[in-house]
């Protein structure tokens, strides 16, 4: 304890120096801790959108997840109701949604463009997910009402399209025949993608059969009672229908993985930066303290102070200054934080999508404590190796020092 005292009165000696190295290693702090809670928060943001999305597991048969169709739903799953009993069999499971998948064209009688429809149960899915969407007119379709559907901003526009409008959908049924249904559209919304707005349709999977000629669905998303689930859900439903493919929400989350590899490159390279920073702020900082005070040193060995319990103090020195700089960058990180959340900063659209989305940084007791220990272990290993040099210089050469 008294090597400890012996240090903090060393640091006070050159009050500036220190307050300035200190002040470099808490910025230092707070921009890796503030980093990496915008990098977590966009990683649990993500992962809780794709979950949502397409639930967090989905069944299906192998080749719906290998193989392109050659007809729609080709791959599909038969008995959907025999399926969803034994999946609601589980105690993890709290709802399965089905969905059908299919591509054809929609047409206002003057002007046909592609689409990319998906048939949903209208109920269960808007229950489970919330408010997945943004509506912009009208309402979201209906339950128990047949040939509705919603249609996406950019593709309402190219069909000046408004609620009440009259529609045709054309499409191949699993027979490689044309069919055609007549719709009515209950609602235009915006997922924030503007390419999908521009082609996505939403209807109910009656009507989608109906109009493709069958009783399939493509896939079976499964929600379950937390995201923490999903590894051991899979294991068992996989082993309950070993027939068919059980992939999780990570499997189908492109987006998220590349987001997360990007963002961990791009942070990873920071964070060192930024340690190799704090770590030769400290190593200046310690060698002129050092250097100031080599005839002090020579005196200490003279009188018979070992040059391990020199070394010490120094490297107590360097952890001092870098432990109270981390802990002054951990709770700036922190004000800053809850700040966002007080006063919320709304950043702008990022590629690919037409709205913003609020920044917000994730305060997560894990990259705080990391970052604080290597903070700490930084400091002080830099200050050890900065005075092993002198401290074992000869005692006459430190006494003669000028």
């Amino acid at each position: 304890m008294k090597w400890l005292k012996f240090a903090w009165l060393n640091t006070l000696r050159n009050r500036r120096r220190s307050a300035v190295t200190a002040t470099i290693a808490a910025l230092g702090t707070a921009a890796i801790l503030l980093a990496g809670g915008f990098a977590l928060f966009t990683y649990q943001a993500l992962a809780q959108s794709s979950a949502r999305t397409t639930g967090h597991l989905i069944v299906g048969k192998p080749a719906q997840f290998e193989r392109d169709e050659d007809t729609p739903l080709q791959h599909g799953l038969d008995d959907v109701d025999a399926l969803k009993a034994k999946l609601m069999a589980d105690d993890a499971v709290r709802q399965v949604l089905p969905r059908v998948e299919f591509s054809g064209l929609i047409s206002n009688g003057e002007k046909s463009t592609v689409m990319l429809a998906a048939g949903i149960d209208p109920d269960a899915e808007f229950a489970v997910k919330g408010p997945f969407l943004t509506i912009k007119s009208g309402k979201v379709l209906p339950g128990g009402e047949r040939n509705n559907i919603m249609l996406g901003e950019g593709l309402a526009r190219s069909l000046k399209a408004a609620p009440g409008s009259s529609l045709t959908l054309l499409a191949s049924t699993t027979e490689g025949a044309l069919n055609a249904v007549d719709v009515t559209v209950v609602g235009v919304f915006s997922t924030g993608i503007a390419d999908i707005d521009k082609r996505l349709v939403y209807i109910d999977v009656q009507s989608a059969q109906k109009l493709l000629v069958t009783q399939r669905v493509s896939t079976l998303g499964v929600f379950l009672d937390r995201m923490d689930s999903t590894p051991a859900a899979q294991a068992r439903i996989q082993a309950l229908l070993p027939q068919l493919a059980v992939q999780t929400w990570l499997d189908q989350a492109t987006f998220y993985r590349s987001v997360k590899e990007l963002y961990n490159r791009i942070f990873g390279a920071l964070g060192l930066i930024i340690g190799v920073i704090v770590v030769f702020v400290v190593t200046n900082a310690m060698a002129m303290a050092i250097i100031e005070r080599t005839r002090e040193i020579g005196t200490l060995r003279a009188l018979g102070t070992l040059p391990g319990q020199l070394v010490r103090s120094f490297a107590l020195e360097g952890l001092l200054l870098g432990g109270s700089g981390a802990l002054a960058g951990a709770l700036l990180s922190v004000a800053v934080s809850v700040a966002l959340l007080v006063f919320p900063v709304m950043m702008p659209p990022p590629p690919g999508r037409s709205v913003g989305y609020p920044l917000q940084v994730a305060i997560d007791p894990a990259l705080y404590a990391g970052t604080l220990v290597a903070m700490l272990a930084l400091a002080t290993l830099a200050s050890a190796l900065v005075a092993r040099t002198t401290v074992h210089k000869p005692v006459v050469d430190a006494l003669a020092h000028v």
